[in-house]
């Protein structure tokens, strides 16, 4: 087990202003725990990195990226580098409240969980621009995904580490933390947590980010349903689509040799044509993604299930 109990992981984008009220309201709140603070810089052009450097905390530490990659990669590179036993996320724009970080950690820990994550309380956002947008996208994502979390846009999570680091963040999976947690069989709980206004810098976040979730968010029905079993989804539609391609043109070819119609400048007779050659493309491509699907699980050394304990002589082995 780590020496370290707990690591704050906190992407910052231009949040100069932020930065020293973020680390007091952190120490108030952590004071009895051993953590760490990582900062991840992701491409501030303003002073973010003098600010956290000028903190001069030996429990800081700071991650400063190249360009702007964006917030699941900032996120993914500070989960990559904690050292601690737990790990919470959070915004570095002071709207989360580190207070509530050991209250999510003591559920985590009495209740045996894998992951708590944050429902905010009397958000303090925009009625049209962030509340409305944010309400549609979670109750999308619950239909999609089954999983029955309130609030996906809360950054404000405390995990196991070994949860965290197996989540496999890229592209601007983060808002869908929960629901690939949940794919790695974790235990999730919610908990309200306390949210406020923005005092210093400007929102990263406008109303195109919800046409981004909506498109993310057929990649990760995808996750949910055929990550394991590609075919399944492209075989089915394949054979379908060769099915009506088939009957079409047998109703066709009853109808030219038998009806004595004639047949080659029908629209029908092209449908059922571009039927038979996606049939064909689509069994293909599941015949491909099943390959590939198997080189990841054997290149990678990932086992697609999760063991969540193991006994051997009536003990538990660690």
């Amino acid at each position: 087990m780590s020496a370290m109990k707990l690591s704050v992981v906190l992407p910052v984008y231009e949040e100069q202003e932020n930065i020293k009220p973020m680390m007091e309201a952190l120490h108030s709140a952590l004071s009895g725990i051993s953590y760490e603070v990582i900062f991840i810089d992701d491409g501030s052009s303003d002073q973010t990195v003098n600010e956290i450097l000028s903190l001069g905390r030996t429990n800081v530490r700071l991650l400063v990226f190249s360009r702007n990659f964006g917030q699941t990669s900032a996120m993914a590179a500070g989960i990559d580098a904690a050292e601690g036993e737990y790990i919470a996320t959070l915004d570095g724009d002071l709207q989360n409240d580190p207070a509530d970080i050991p209250i999510m950690l003591k559920k985590l820990e009495d209740e045996s969980l894998d992951v708590v994550v944050g429902k905010r309380k009397k958000r303090k956002d925009g009625f049209l621009l962030r509340k409305i947008p944010s309400k549609l996208a979670n109750i999308l994502i619950r239909k999609v995904s089954k999983v029955r979390v309130q609030d996906y846009g809360c950054t404000l999570k405390v995990f196991k580490s070994k949860i965290a680091k197996n989540l496999d963040l890229y592209g601007e999976l983060h808002r869908f933390i929960p629901i690939l947690a949940d794919i790695r069989g974790a235990k999730i709980a919610e908990i309200d947590v306390r949210h406020h206004p923005r005092q210093f810098g400007k929102s990263k976040y406008g109303l195109s980010r919800t046409f981004r979730v909506a498109s993310d968010l057929l990649l990760m029905g995808f996750f949910i349903r055929y990550r394991q079993k590609p075919m399944h989804l492209f075989g089915s539609l394949g054979l379908g689509a060769f099915l009506l391609g088939a009957l079409i043109e047998t109703y066709l070819f009853f109808d030219k040799f038998i009806l004595g119609h004639d047949i080659g400048t029908r629209p029908l007779f092209f449908v059922g044509i571009l039927l038979l050659i996606a049939s064909v493309q689509l069994i293909t491509t599941g015949f491909i993604a099943e390959l590939l699907m198997r080189t990841y699980f054997s290149a990678q050394n990932t086992k697609p299930y999760v063991v969540a304990k193991s006994y051997r002589g009536g003990k538990e082995e660690k």
